[in-house]
Order: structure tokens, then C-alpha cells, then sequence
């Protein structure tokens, strides 16, 4: 069963450091799932969100590392890109129990080519470009 979305607003790109602070506030796990088009601002929403985090290092796109590992004062920050993994054992070769069983951050794009390993306890985040060109975002929590 689904839960109801928590979180929902319009936004552009000025918005951004304050729509990440609601994504924190409103997340109910450190798993947090990006769902959206190529280039809708995946990446870019996490890399406003590894800030507010604290990450010092800047960051990028693991397209073709499939993950990037940044430290916090007290925690790790995992940023997870999917988008070129075939299958799901492709990832079971990289290790990806390890980092989920983990209790660090994990940002994951392409969360659907992954779907059978999901953590279940996750925040799911859908980004949508609209007509004029703001996005909307939708913070569901998914127990």
C-alpha cells in the first residue's frame, strides 16, 4: 500500500536551496529515490541536497562510476546513478547490498532499473519539467 505524498511544490531553479531543505525536512529515510525524466534536475536537486548535507567536495554525476561516495562530519553520502545498469545482477556485481544495509545516505537515480533491490524503507521523490519550464516535485515515503 502507498503512502500519501507529503510534499509537493512548484519550483525553479532559484528555489532550489529551499526546496532541498523541504526534501530533508519532509524525507522519512536516509534512501532517497529520484524519479524523472532525463534531464529533469536529478542531479542537480542532489547536488543542492549533498550541500545542505554538508558536503564539501563537489560534486558529480556517477553516470559511468554508478556510485560516488562523499563524507560528512558524522556520516557518508552515497549518490547512486542507474541509468546505464542492464539488469539488476549488473548491480548485485557491484556490491549494492553493502552500501543499502548501510544506515548513510543513499541518493538514487534510476531507482526503477533497480526496483527488486530497493531498500523498502525509502523516500520516493518524482521531479516533472511543466510547460513553462519550473518543475514540480512530489516526496512520497514508501514503509
Amino acid at each position: 500500500m502507498s503512502q500519501p505524498t507529503i510534499m509537493e511544490q512548484t519550483y525553479t531553479i532559484k528555489d532550489l536551496p529551499n526546496i532541498a531543505g523541504m526534501v530533508l525536512t519532509n524525507a522519512s529515510t536516509k534512501t532517497l529515490l529520484f524519479y524523472g525524466d532525463m534531464g529533469v534536475g536529478k542531479t542537480t536537486l542532489i547536488k543542492e541536497l549533498a550541500k545542505k548535507l554538508g558536503v564539501q567536495d563537489t560534486l558529480s554525476s556517477p553516470t559511468y562510476s554508478i556510485v560516488n561516495e562523499y563524507l560528512l562530519d558524522s556520516d557518508k553520502l552515497y549518490h547512486f546513478d542507474f541509468y546505464r545498469i542492464k539488469n539488476e545482477e549488473e548491480a548485485m556485481d557491484l556490491g549494492i547490498e553493502e552500501y543499502f544495509e548501510t544506515n548513510h545516505w543513499k541518493l538514487i537515480e534510476w531507482p526503477e532499473k533497480i526496483s527488486n533491490l530497493l531498500p523498502e524503507e525509502n523516500t520516493k521523490i518524482k521531479l516533472t519539467i511543466n510547460l513553462n519550464g519550473s518543475r514540480t516535485i512530489n516526496v512520497t515515503p514508501v514503509k
